[in-house]
């Protein structure tokens, strides 16, 4: 769609001699009738003034003003001819303006998000989103990821961060991040290593506080530990995220969890140890509606989500984490 008028039409639209600026000169000068005085004004000097008319004249090919007896500036026939036009290139461009200011995304949106990456993500992006689109009215879902995979089946979340596996069609679904998978448990629980990593071999005889099978990262975990041929020790199985931490501080054994429930525990009561399987990762996706049911709000808040990943991860805020990186067409929907 060309957005050239005839006249410009063959004219490079970033390079036309005219400008909103020298329109707005000439018409306070004829309404002034004075270049010192409308110079004065507009806070610029006078020379740079008469220089603005005169290139404006020479794109013209007219002369716009003419002297009067008293020093003062009339229009000329082609002035007034232009001053009309003139008034209302500036009207609609004001007007331009205001419609785009007014068009802000307004409405609503609906995000789903899983309790550990609720707790590292959810107010980042809160944030992020009222400063950015404030008029944009943010819900905030928290629940498990099969949970959110069937919430936005029955379309009563915009978009939802699920694990790869939950993902179903007609969805829109893009690859967020990758978690690496950290032990997480006190220095004096019975049986937890002293070193700096750990991989899945080495916990056969750890007690470990879990969620239970119907979790997308406990039914991930139990095919890595199958793969490593280790029987887990299952002490609890908790399917609330911050009952299990608070019984994993309690000392009632050990736990698996992504980075984001690192950031859980500020003052470090826990001892993290990444794991060093490759295969212990947990990848996370943004699903939606399809492209074509996405609403503006939904499109702007799917890209605030990477954004405000990226940033935190950037901090150092977010551990173990690696960003997929969006492409045009990188939909896998």
């Amino acid at each position: 769609m060309s957005m050239t008028s005839p006249a410009f039409a063959n004219e490079d639209p970033l390079d036309l001699p005219l400008e909103l600026r020298q329109v707005r000169i000439f018409i306070r000068v004829v309404e002034l009738g004075s270049i010192r005085r409308a110079a004065a004004e507009l806070g610029v000097s006078a020379s740079l003034l008469s220089a603005d008319l005169e290139r404006l004249e020479a794109y013209l090919s007219a002369q716009l003003f003419r002297r009067t007896s008293g020093g003062g500036l009339l229009p000329t026939d082609a002035g007034f001819a232009f001053l009309r036009h003139a008034q209302l290139t500036l009207q609609h461009a004001a007007e331009a303006v205001e419609a785009a200011r007014q068009k802000r995304l307004v409405g609503h949106v609906t995000v789903g998000l899983p309790p550990s990456i609720a707790s590292v993500l959810g107010v980042p992006l809160l944030i992020a989103m009222r400063e950015r689109h404030p008029q944009l009215r943010v819900r905030i879902v928290e629940s498990l990821s099969g949970h959110l995979a069937a919430m936005l089946d029955a379309r009563q979340v915009d978009l939802a961060l699920v694990a790869r596996g939950r993902a179903t069609r007609p969805w829109s679904v893009r690859p967020l991040i990758d978690e690496r998978i950290y032990l997480l448990g006190r220095a004096d629980l019975p049986g937890f290593p002293a070193a700096e990593s750990v991989s899945l071999a080495e916990l056969g005889d750890l007690p470990l506080v879990m969620p239970s099978g119907s979790h997308a990262l406990r039914s991930m975990l139990d095919i890595v530990f199958e793969r490593a041929g280790v029987e887990p020790r299952i002490a609890l199985e908790i399917d609330g995220l911050a009952l299990l931490m608070g019984a994993v501080r309690a000392g009632l054994g050990a736990t698996l969890q992504p980075g984001a429930v690192v950031c859980m525990d500020p003052a470090s009561r826990l001892r993290a140890l990444p794991l060093t399987d490759a295969d212990a990762r947990r990848q996370t996706l943004i699903a939606g509606q399809s492209e074509d049911e996405l609403s503006p709000a939904a499109l702007a808040t799917r890209v605030m989500i990477a954004d405000v990943a990226r940033e935190l991860i950037a901090a150092g805020r977010w551990p173990g984490i690696t960003l997929h990186e969006w492409n045009t067409g990188s939909d896998e929907s």
